[in-house]
């Protein structure tokens, strides 16, 4: 395994690696089941950590702590931080910007979240390795895109 991992330079210093092989091989319950509201993480269980909400589209990152009934605690965006323009929506603002709120919220006493990850863009993974970078500790994460059932009408088709 270790032969896998790519070397330490400065992009994956903040990167923690697990071996899935091994965790399934001691039956450890990684997928969630009807016990998991009721499991404890550090003591405190699933359904009462906070969660990390994770909006990303492609001009902007937009990230919020709430705790565990949704009530908002923190929000950032990429233009809070200083990113205008079209650097809103690099994946460096957006790790940057998830670097700031974690950084917050650790100060305020968090140390695990749930993280939910809407939309598509650049940031999304950027997102959560900053979270994590900073050293918030990620129990799971939750995709929330929503998919339309119904796309829109395909154009008319080109007359030569």
């Amino acid at each position: 395994m270790l032969a896998s991992l790519p070397s330490k330079d400065e992009g994956t210093i903040g990167e923690r690696s697990i071996d899935i092989d091994s965790m399934i091989d001691k039956k450890t319950s990684i997928f969630p089941d009807g016990n998991t509201p009721t499991a404890l993480f550090n003591g405190v269980p699933f359904n009462e950590i906070p969660i990390c909400h994770i909006r990303v589209s492609p001009n902007n990152t937009i990230i919020s702590i709430t705790d565990a009934k949704g009530v908002p605690q923190f929000i950032r965006s990429c233009g809070i931080e200083g990113f205008k323009n079209t650097r809103k929506g690099t994946n460096i603002a957006a790790q940057a910007t998830a670097i700031s709120i974690s950084t917050r919220a650790i100060e305020r006493g968090y140390k695990t979240v749930r993280v939910t990850v809407r939309g598509l863009g650049p940031g999304r993974m950027s997102a959560i390795k900053g979270l994590e970078m900073a050293g918030l500790n990620i129990i799971s994460i939750t995709d929330t895109t929503p998919v339309s059932w119904n796309p829109p009408r395909p154009r008319k088709q080109r007359k030569l």
